[in-house]
């Protein structure tokens, strides 16, 4: 069999036969464009307009009670010993992508990822602000 014939793309090829990409000086490159933003059939990006307040996740939440007492129910798939599991203590930090939580009585701190998460319950009121809406402020009569 014939090695390819190089093209303006390919370098000469390698000792195993191999032909190895180039960049060509001049050549093309797509911009940037801002993730989830729309795009037009002719390719043309469509702007968003600015978030004028973030999203309401789970660690923003976790993060506003930060200190507290709470227990979190995990799931742990293909798991032979167990397969949920259910864990109880102070809210310490929040994460993207984890929570540490530490025993009250020992001081012993957990760090549980958030892939594993399913809900959790707490035994006070909660710090909860939806991003965006400024709660009404109600007369105590």
């Amino acid at each position: 069999m014939a090695p390819p014939t190089p093209t303006p793309y390919m370098a000469a090829p390698t000792p195993s036969g191999y032909m190895m990409p180039q960049q060509v000086q001049g050549a093309a490159i797509p911009p940037a464009v801002p993730s989830g933003s729309p795009m037009t059939p002719t390719g043309t990006v469509v702007p968003r307009p600015p978030q004028l307040f973030e999203q309401s996740y789970i660690e923003n939440i976790f993060r506003l009670n930060l200190g507290k007492i709470g227990t979190f129910y995990m799931t742990y798939e293909n798991n032979s010993q167990w397969n949920a599991k259910v864990f109880r203590g102070r809210l310490e930090a929040a994460g993207r992508d984890h929570i540490i939580i530490s025993d009250p009585n020992t001081g012993q701190r957990i760090v549980m990822l958030m892939v594993n998460f399913d809900f959790a319950t707490f035994d006070e009121p909660l710090t909860y602000q939806y991003p965006g809406f400024t709660p009404r402020v109600e007369d105590e009569a």
